[in-house]
């Protein structure tokens, strides 16, 4: 996300917004690659295609497998952490392990996004999987209420790694295709949803099967380097890195005085300090009340199923609703769903919140890079709003599952927990709202002065 995007429109009332809004839906993931070559090159001078463009496409869908989608699983360990690994840390605790890998996932974003329009794309990608694959090694070394060594193996280790390859592995797809951009992004983002279904079933049965904790997570840690491995093997660069720099302290100056982009990142934060709750502890939210263990154990996978689906299809219904309008239907709908979460007593339950907030979520997760291009006005200066935005949303995540877990407590009292996250998600929504009428009467005078 750190980076430029190869929309060069501007945004503007009525028909605009109609021809923006279809723009958005046709670059729901490119919006997060960058323009590392000229802006103005033809179309023919992009292979869209080939051996080393789809190598490199496929490597950049296992980068996304084994990296968000590991990084997604992690209710599985909040669940096993918390009844057998873990037993004397707090769910709070716990959760600080998920939430600071998530943050650094985001935080890493705009040093790896740097690094990569320098030309240092083989040594962050190199870097990053050898990371991975040394931290989840030494985690099945870990030993039993050891916080400290899974606090740095898991939270730290892997959260370095996943925010220095996540970004890169999207970027690298521009060096390649530009016509067919959008088709292959979709290809590519589908690696993230397809490791968050793969990974908790893997992990669960691993766990709780013969193999136990330590073997388990070395036969994870061993399949994901096995994949990293390939997808170093077959990613490759074309373009040299771009001439101009974006300078990051101008952009940051020129946020500040957006007032739509500000309400925009002030609704992101909070909606972001509830958004990961279902996903830490929706498992071992059903298994205590009750729930069957082996139905438990593919909850993760019914939610991410649907959250693959919700990025599916948010580009096609953004054409009709526009991306204000879906951005805050979806906000507002994850928020009503996580309240939900308090009547969470049956398995009909689970299976209705796994699936709608697994929807909502997607449509959430895939209108992120298309809401950033339609409140940026120079759009020269995309790459560094997404960098920035992607880095401030970081603290919501580190500390939205902490406090969770904090009103959980020991005694497990899950209503609290879901009342404090369906409540701060729906005031980012709310903040949304207020953004979108900012930003209606701001374009209604530009169209006045014009």
């Amino acid at each position: 996300m750190v980076a430029k995007s190869d929309l060069r429109t501007v945004h503007t009332e009525g028909a605009a917004f109609k021809e923006s809004d279809k723009e958005n839906s046709e670059t729901l993931q490119a919006c997060r690659v960058s323009n590392d070559g000229d802006p103005s090159s033809p179309l023919h001078d992009f292979p869209e295609g080939g051996l080393a463009a789809w190598s490199t496409a496929f490597g950049a869908f296992l980068i996304q497998f084994c990296t968000i989608g590991y990084m997604t699983s992690f209710g599985v360990y909040q669940d096993f952490y918390t009844q057998h690994y873990l037993t004397n840390e707090t769910a709070s605790a716990i959760s600080w392990i998920g939430s600071t890998g998530a943050f650094l996932m985001n935080a890493m974003s705009l040093v790896a996004g740097l690094l990569h329009d320098r030309g240092y794309f083989y040594h962050v990608m190199i870097t990053g999987s050898f990371l991975q694959s040394f931290s989840l090694f030494m985690l099945s070394f870990s030993k039993p209420d050891q916080y400290y060594q899974i606090f740095i193996s898991q939270g730290l280790g892997l959260g370095i790694a996943t925010g220095l390859m996540d970004i890169p592995s999207l970027a690298v797809i521009s060096h390649h295709f530009r016509r067919r951009r959008t088709v292959v992004m979709t290809f590519v983002a589908a690696g993230s949803s397809l490791g968050a279904i793969v990974y908790p079933i893997m992990l669960n049965n691993l766990f709780n099967g013969p193999l136990g904790f330590a073997d388990g997570v070395r036969v994870s840690a061993g399949l994901t380097a096995s994949l990293l491995f390939t997808a170093c093997l077959c990613m490759r660069t074309r373009l040299d890195p771009p001439a101009t720099r974006v300078n990051y302290v101008v952009a940051a100056r020129k946020c500040i005085r957006d007032v739509p982009f500000i309400l925009m990142m002030a609704g992101s934060f909070l909606f972001q300090i509830g958004f990961y709750y279902p996903l830490f502890f929706l498992q071992l939210d059903s298994i205590k009340h009750g729930i069957s263990v082996n139905f438990s154990f593919y909850s993760l996978v019914i939610l991410n199923g649907f959250n693959f689906t919700g990025q599916l299809t948010s580009g096609f219904i953004a054409e009709f609703t526009g991306v204000l309008n879906l951005v805050i239907i979806a906000t507002l709908s994850c928020g009503v769903i996580i309240l939900g979460m308090i009547g969470l007593s049956s398995l009909a339950s689970v299976v209705v919140l796994c699936a709608v907030w697994g929807y909502f979520s997607g449509i959430c997760i895939a209108m992120a890079a298309p809401l950033t291009t339609f409140l940026t006005p120079d759009l020269s200066e995309l790459g560094a709003r997404m960098g920035i935005c992607i880095f401030s949303l970081g603290f919501g995540n580190l500390i939205g599952t902490p406090i969770s877990g904090a009103l959980l407590t020991s005694s497990y009292i899950w209503w609290i927990p879901s009342l404090f996250s369906g409540i701060v998600s729906l005031s980012g929504a709310m903040i949304f709202i207020v953004m979108q009428h900012v930003f209606l009467r701001r374009q209604r005078v530009d169209v006045i002065i014009e």
